[in-house]
């Protein structure tokens, strides 16, 4: 049974995303139509970040982590280096973690 589901899964994703490529020149939407899809992609993935900084199942992960998201986010605004921004994140964790700050 879960060889049926895994290859009916690949073979829709396939499908999904061969289609768009196959369909983007015969489907046109308006441009209010595409500011919204990019507006709710950014909107996704903010609450992706949000729920993963903040939340561990469904309680509070304490102060650490989401000030290393901080941290990072602001690094990486300052558009320094990706491996500079991951590591004064995890830093900047571990030294609260380290301090007794959860």
């Amino acid at each position: 049974m879960s060889w049926i589901a895994i290859v009916v899964l690949a073979v829709g994703t396939y499908a999904l995303r061969f289609s768009g490529p196959v369909l983007r020149s015969r489907i046109t939407v308006s441009p209010a139509v595409s500011r919204y899809l990019t507006l709710a992609a950014v909107a996704l993935l903010a609450a992706l970040i949000g729920t993963a900084a903040l939340l561990n199942g469904t309680e509070f992960v304490g102060v650490a982590r989401p000030a290393g998201v901080v941290v990072g986010a602001v690094l990486a605004w300052r558009k320094l280096p990706f491996v500079v921004v991951v590591v004064a994140a995890a830093l900047t964790a571990a030294l609260l973690r380290l301090a007794g700050i959860q």
